[in-house]
């Protein structure tokens, strides 16, 4: 690749509503928090900013609300420098919100999706058809999809892109399955433990049990590859049948919201740039390794200069 291919997101905008606590409350259970705030989320909007901020020429496709959280999050993507000419607004239906409970450096989150689930099959098939043939995304070019936005809509959205001969990611997060017809249509899936866990019934514990789970998501999609993501414990692919290990970058993590967003969106943009699989999961793993040190998701997400100093330094 020549370094003029794009990345294409489509995928879920969301505001996070975060707060603080302790523990996480048991059932029933009122406890006491602190630290609220809002910030730009949902995993489609993120993984959209980490590709603008790593410097791709970056695309998004989705829905918000005709309301405040909406008008914020498009500014925030345009501030970003993520193309948003085709994000519907629509008069009828909210902006998603995702509701984060933040503890201990970990997080729990639910989700309300609001204008994420209306975009349907035919509308995403249209605007992906109209970005390849106006030069926007040509061939080489990257897309990702998530599972926050109607399943149908992202299977055929997987399918179309492909077949234009994009370089298609899927992050089946939260765990979700596809068609078989769409699992032959992406060429690498990037999910994290309890992800893999779900779509492959292997949970992802060591290099053995690794391998299994990458080989079962090569026979799912048909020849494509995975890549895992472990937390503190880095991430792994299989490489041309070798078995690669990229470990995490110690730090102190602040809040995770976004760190898998963040290692997925500059994973793309790097893999648009022509890098190499296993360079782009090194960059990839910075960018994020950076990310958890920071509250929020669109806000922890780093520029390129901050992931080529830290690089540098490291």
């Amino acid at each position: 690749m020549d370094g003029q291919h794009s990345v294409v997101v489509f995928g879920s905008m969301n505001m996070d509503l975060s707060v603080a606590c302790e523990r996480i409350p048991e059932a029933g259970e009122t406890i006491a928090g602190s630290d609220f705030f809002t910030a730009a989320g949902g995993k489609g909007a993120n993984q959209a900013v980490a590709a603008a901020r790593r410097g791709a020429t970056t695309y998004m496709i989705a829905a918000v609300g005709d309301d405040g959280f909406g008008r914020e999050l498009m500014a925030g993507l345009e501030d970003a420098g993520v193309d948003c000419a085709n994000v519907a607004h629509l008069a009828d239906v909210p902006t998603g919100t995702a509701t984060i409970l933040r503890s201990g450096g970990d997080n729990r989150i639910v989700l309300s999706a609001g204008a994420n689930a209306v975009r349907t099959p035919e509308d995403v098939e249209s605007v992906i058809d109209k970005l390849a043939a106006s030069g926007a995304a040509p061939m080489g070019s990257v897309f990702i999809a998530q599972g926050e936005c109607d399943l149908g809509a992202t299977a055929a959205a997987l399918v179309r892109a492909h077949r234009h001969g994009l370089f298609t990611i899927f992050n089946p997060a939260p765990a979700c399955n596809l068609p078989e017809e769409a699992w032959h249509e992406v060429d690498l899936v990037c999910l994290n433990e309890t992800e893999c866990a779900a779509i492959t019934g292997i949970m992802p514990v060591d290099e053995a049990s690794c391998t299994a789970a990458l080989r079962k998501i090569e026979e799912l999609t048909d020849g494509g590859m995975g890549v895992i993501t472990l937390g503190s414990a880095g991430s792994v692919a299989l490489i041309d049948d070798d078995f690669m290990h990229v470990p995490a970058q110690r730090c102190e993590a602040v809040d995770t919201t976004g760190a898998g967003d963040t290692y997925i969106g500059v994973f793309a943009a790097a893999r648009a740039a022509g890098e190499l699989i296993f360079e782009c999961m090194i960059q990839a793993s910075f960018a994020s390794g950076l990310a958890v040190t920071r509250l929020g998701a669109q806000p922890s997400i780093p520029t390129w200069d901050e992931v080529v100093a830290w690089m540098m330094g490291w």
